[in-house]
This record gives structure tokens, sequence and C-alpha cells, in this order.
């Protein structure tokens, strides 16, 4: 791992990655992007836009080529998608670039958390419940293959979380050494 300054959160929708990523960056002082975010705005269309004309593969290459373009960054906190780890060029950019915090929550607060957003294409059709199972049943090995440090952010807020994870950051370093 190339430290670089870089933070990398990865973990499944619902887990507040955006609203965590950005609270870390402010308190370590770092420049903050959402990797979805940086899609939208590079292409001028939604995510639900892209599933919809692209499909999920179409929004998966995109989703490859910003990651790696925000990666190469120093400095940063970067908030993934929680598809990102589905990419083995994903997962081996974000362990060799940065340090990796997987954002893990129950299936109960991922519902909670989603129920009412539309922004979500994949929680759009069927049972949201199910899906938030199967795609955790093949994700959650992938985060935690990937990541240096795992957090829980079941009932906390953005705050705690980013000192824990700070606090997780210090450890990591203490233990891997320069």
């Amino acid at each position: 791992m190339d430290y670089s300054g870089n933070v990398f959160l990865v973990g499944p929708m619902g887990v507040g990655k955006t609203t965590i990523g950005r609270a870390l960056a402010e308190r370590m002082n770092l420049d903050f992007f959402d990797s979805d975010q940086e899609i939208e705005t590079a292409t001028g269309a939604d995510i639900p836009w892209i599933f919809d004309v692209e499909g999920e593969q179409g929004f998966r290459h995109r989703e490859v080529n910003m990651i790696n373009l925000l990666s190469r960054r120093k400095n940063i906190v970067l908030a993934t998608g929680g598809g990102a780890v589905l990419d083995k060029k994903n997962r081996k950019r974000l362990k060799k670039r940065g340090l990796v915090v997987y954002l893990r929550a129950s299936i109960k607060q991922q519902i909670d958390r989603t129920a009412r957003d539309r922004h979500r294409p994949l929680l759009q059709k069927g049972n949201p419940e199910q899906t938030i199972k199967d795609l955790m049943g093949v994700r959650e090995p992938l985060y935690l293959e990937v990541a240096d440090v795992v957090v829980d952010t079941n009932r906390r807020n953005p705050k705690g979380v980013s000192i824990e994870i700070i606090k997780q950051i210090k450890v990591h370093q203490q233990f891997s050494g320069p």
C-alpha cells in the first residue's frame, strides 16, 4: 500500500460513505470526492439515467475509469459506489493507492437508510430487502478482501465514525510501518 495520504471508503449503499467521507475529509484537512458524483458531473447525467441507457455494465466501465483517475490523486478521501469492489482493477488500485476503510452496517440499517431513495437503480425493482441481502452476499467478501480497516456505522453519527476512522488509521500505520 502506498498510503499517499489517501483514504478510500468502501461499503454498501446506505452506510453513509458520502456523509462520513465529507466529515472525515474536513477533520483530516483533505479534499473529498464521491466517485458517483464525479461520474454524474463528467457525464452530465445522473446514475439512474446511465443505468437505464448503458446498463450496469456501462456504468461499471465508467466507474473503473473514474476510480482510476481519482485514486491517482494525493491527500484525498474518496467515497466509492457500493459496487466498486466488484471490479478487480478497482480493488487492486484502491488497495495500492491508499488506505481502504470498509464502512459496515446491518441489513436493517441499509434498508432504513435507502427506503425512500429513488437514486439507487438496483433497489428500484423487486424486493429491496432481498436485493440488499443478495448484494451483500456477493460484495461483503470483496469489501473485507480490500479493507485495511473495518468500521461499523450502525446508529452512529458521521462525526463519531470519522473520529474512529482516524484512530484506526493511526493504529494501522503503527503496525504496518512507514
